[in-house]
C-alpha cells in the first residue's frame, strides 16, 4: 500500500481542450508506456507525455493513482495525480498525460509519472463498458466483443505475441535465404482436392451473361498457397509465403476456422524428407526461442494465468530432440494403447486428433514427426515411395502437445510418368496440365510444408480455442464485423 503523499501542484490554467488540466510548458517528449517503464529517470525525464487508456483508478485522500496502458506493454504505467480528477476520468477512458517521470517508492513498479497535465481524449461509460476492473472475463464472453477485446490484458498480450511471431517467422526465412512470395487469395485451383472451398462471385454483375462469372472460370478463395509456391520453386531454390487461407468446413471445433493464416515453404533440389523435417523443426524452435526472448512478460502471463503448468515444459527449453516414427509404427503404438479410441486404428485409416494427442503423450509430451503415410491418404502431389503392398508416400506431419497436427508436408512427385498416372486415375489430368508442364520443363526434386499459424499460437500459449488467437475469428454462422 502507498502511504498518503502530499503532492505539490501549481494553480492550473484553463485549457481549451475539454476535460483538461494543464500547467503551461514547452512541448513534451512523447514516450510509449514500454519506453517510459524502462527509462532512466536520472536523464531527461521531465516534461514527458504518455497517451493511452485507463486500466484502473485508485483514490486516496491526497492523491489519485491511475494505471495507463497503450498496448505496447503488458505492464501499465502508474500515474500520480492531484485529487478530484476521478470525477472526470473513468475506467476505459483514453487520456493524454504530461508530467515528470520519477522513481517510484513502491516495489510494484520502478517508475511513475507525476502528472502535471491531463486531457481526456475519449470518455468511457464504465457502467456500460463490457469489461470491468479486476473482473475475470471468460474467453467465450470476451469473444462477443471483437471491437473491444484488444483492451483486455489477455488479448492485448496475445496480439503482441502474434505480431512478434509474425516478425520472427519472416526473419527466419530471410536469414536462411528464402524469397517471400505473395501467393494469390483468389484461385481456380483446389490444392487439397477436398472440395471445401468458398466460391467467389461478383456482387455487381447483372446475371445475364453466361460467361462463367467475373473471371470466366469458377474462382475460389485459396485453401493453400502451395501450388503457386511450386511454380516459383521452378526458378528459386527456396521460397515461402505467409498469408490468409480459407476452408468452407462446417466445423465448430476448437481447432478450426474458416479463415486462418498459413506459413508455407518450398525447397528445390532436395530428395530427402529429412531436409524438409529439419526446416520445420528449425522454424518451430527458432520462432519459439525468439518469443521467449522478446516477449517474456507476455509468455509468463500465459503460462501463469491461461495455461498453468505450461512453464517448465518443452517450450522453455528448445534444445529437445523431436521424435520420429513412421505411420506404420504409430499404428502399432495406438493398437497397443490401453486407451479406448473413438476412431479406428487400422492401417490405412487417417490419424484423428485423439490419435495424434496420444502419440505426443506417448513420446513424453514432446513434438513428434510421423512420416510415410498411406498412398491413398495424401494428395496427388505427394511423392510415391514405391514400397510394395502397403504403398506409402513421402509425407510428414509434425504433431505437438495440446494440438495434434501443426505442420504437414511432403516431397513432391517430380517424375512426370508417375504424376501423369495418378492424375489420370483421379480424373484431374486436364485441370492440372500446367502442373505436369512444371515436370516437363526443367523440373527438380523438391518438397515443402505448411504450418497453421493460429495452431502454432495455441500450442505455445496453451490457448484452448483457436477462436481466441486471431483478432477477428470467422467460423460457421459467425462473421462479426
Amino acid at each position: 500500500m502507498y502511504a498518503p503523499r502530499k503532492l505539490m501542484f501549481s494553480v492550473l490554467g484553463r485549457c481549451p481542450w475539454r476535460h483538461c488540466h494543464r500547467r503551461h510548458s514547452t512541448a513534451a517528449t512523447k514516450l510509449s508506456v514500454r519506453e517510459a517503464l524502462v527509462a532512466n529517470v536520472e536523464e531527461g525525464t521531465k516534461n514527458i507525455k504518455i497517451q493511452g487508456w485507463v486500466r484502473s483508478i485508485r483514490s486516496q485522500k491526497e492523491v489519485v493513482f491511475l494505471h495507463v496502458n497503450d498496448g505496447t506493454s503488458l505492464e501499465s504505467l502508474q500515474i500520480v495525480a492531484e485529487p478530484g480528477l476521478q470525477s472526470r476520468i473513468s475506467f476505459g477512458s483514453s487520456v493524454e498525460i504530461s508530467g515528470e517521470l520519477v522513481k517510484s517508492p513502491s516495489k510494484k513498479q520502478n517508475v511513475e509519472l507525476k502528472a502535471e497535465e491531463i486531457r481526456v481524449t475519449g470518455d468511457c461509460d464504465s457502467k456500460e463498458f463490457p469489461f470491468k476492473i479486476k473482473e475475470h472475463h471468460p474467453p467465450e464472453y470476451v469473444r462477443q466483443f471483437p471491437h473491444l477485446r484488444c483492451r483486455t490484458n489477455t488479448f492485448g498480450s496475445l496480439l503482441r505475441v502474434r505480431s512478434e511471431a509474425t516478425s520472427a517467422i519472416h526473419q527466419f526465412f530471410k536469414s536462411n535465404g528464402y524469397v517471400h512470395i505473395h501467393t494469390p487469395i483468389i484461385t481456380s485451383n483446389d490444392c487439397e482436392g477436398a472440395g471445401e472451398l468458398f466460391q467467389v462471385e461478383a456482387s455487381n454483375r447483372d446475371g445475364t451473361q453466361e460467361d462463367g462469372g467475373f473471371f470466366g472460370v469458377p474462382a475460389f478463395l485459396t485453401v493453400s498457397g502451395q501450388l503457386h509456391l511450386e511454380i516459383i520453386s521452378g526458378g528459386f531454390r527456396k521460397a515461402f509465403t505467409f498469408g490468409p487461407t480459407f476452408r468452407a468446413e462446417n466445423s465448430q471445433s476448437r481447432r478450426h476456422l474458416a479463415e486462418f493464416y498459413m506459413v508455407e515453404a518450398e525447397v528445390s533440389f532436395t530428395e530427402s524428407l529429412e531436409d524438409i523435417m529439419q526446416v520445420m523443426e528449425n522454424l518451430f524452435k527458432d520462432t519459439t526461442t525468439t518469443l521467449l526472448s522478446n516477449c517474456p512478460d507476455e509468455m509468463n502471463f500465459f503460462f501463469k494465468h491461461v495455461s498453468p503448468g505450461q512453464q517448465g515444459s518443452f517450450l522453455t527449453d528448445c534444445s529437445f530432440s523431436l521424435h520420429r516414427m513412421s505411420y506404420t509404427e504409430a499404428l502399432e503404438i495406438l493398437k497397443k494403447a490401453a486407451t479406448s479410441f473413438q476412431h479406428k486404428t487400422e492401417w490405412g485409416c487417417d490419424l484423428q486428433t485423439e490419435h495424434e494427442k496420444y502419440l505426443v503423450r506417448h513420446c513424453g509430451d514432446l513434438p513428434v514427426f510421423v512420416i510415410n503415410y498411406p498412398y491413398d491418404l495424401k494428395p496427388f502431389y505427394a511423392r510415391d515411395n514405391e514400397d510394395g503392398p502397403q504403398r506409402t508416400v513421402a509425407a510428414v506431419d509434425l504433431l505437438v502437445p495440446g494440438i495434434g497436427e501443426l505442420f504437414g508436408g511432403s516431397l513432391r512427385e517430380e517424375r512426370p510418368h508417375i504424376l501423369q498416372s495418378r492424375l489420370d486415375t483421379l480424373g484431374l489430368a486436364d485441370t492440372y496440365q500446367w502442373y505436369l508442364d512444371l515436370r516437363r520443363f526443367g523440373s527438380v526434386p523438391h518438397g515443402g510444408f505448411g504450418m497453421g499459424f493460429e495452431r502454432y499460437l495455441q500450442c505455445i500459449l496453451g490457448i484452448d480455442n483457436i477462436k481466441d488467437v486471431t483478432p477477428f475469428p470467422r467460423f460457421p454462422y459467425s462473421c462479426l464485423l
